[in-house]
């Protein structure tokens, strides 16, 4: 049975090396198709799934799609400058300059950055956290909280964009159903264009391009 057994595992070496030389060494039009198939299998079939049970969340990278959370600068932004111009509407929630240098992506995030989640525990939810939740929108909502409160049926959590001038309506009373996820870290600026692209020009003209400080 030896002989049988170590022409198995010869079989298997030679498998794996025409899989490898195909997967990354192959320049040929085949060689391309392969990999971008191995890679599309990989990622949603194996690293999402993975990330997903790790993370707790079904969604454990989110792609930013507005500009509801910008900074002006960006990566570069002056927090004191831009917590003087937003003051106003934190002050409504007790909330000041001190509270939120000591808040999550203090200095928000980008259209098309790309963001890791992890479990939204609402036991574990606190003021300042920016946090992912349904509210029949187009798409989940990236806002920070500024206020929970406990109910009979659990908390309810109350958001707002940093680079909006007010809170939306359905932003009052977040329950934790409506929860996805909390956003731990940005961990690609700009990447999430590469999706955002081929689609950005479908929004309503003021949702489109870069973004500003309103």
């Amino acid at each position: 049975m030896a002989p049988k057994k170590d022409g198995d595992v010869s079989n298997l070496k030679k498998f794996f090396k025409k899989f490898w030389f195909l997967l990354w060494k192959d320049d040929s039009f085949k060689g391309w198709i392969f990999s971008i198939v191995f890679l599309f299998i990989f990622i949603k079939f194996i690293f999402f799934p993975g990330l997903s049970l790790v993370t707790g969340t079904s969604l454990p990278l989110a792609i930013v799609e507005s500009c509801s959370m910008y900074h002006e600068g960006n990566l570069l932004s002056n927090f004191d400058a831009w917590f003087t111009r937003h003051e106003d509407k934190y002050s409504e929630f007790s909330v000041n300059i001190s509270d939120f240098q000591d808040f999550t992506l203090k200095n928000g995030f980008n259209k098309g950055d790309i963001l890791f989640i992890i479990k939204a525990n609402p036991e574990k939810l606190e003021k300042g956290d920016v946090i992912i939740f349904n509210a029949n929108q187009r798409n989940p909502v990236i806002h920070r909280i500024v206020d929970i409160r406990d109910t009979e049926n659990g908390k309810v959590f109350s958001t707002i964009g940093d680079n909006n001038n007010g809170q939306l309506e359905f932003e009052d009373r977040v329950t934790e159903e409506m929860l996805a996820g909390k956003a731990v870290a940005r961990i690609a600026p700009y990447f999430g264009w590469i999706k955002l692209v081929f689609y950005d020009f479908q929004k309503p003209l003021e949702e489109r391009g870069v973004c500003e400080e309103r």
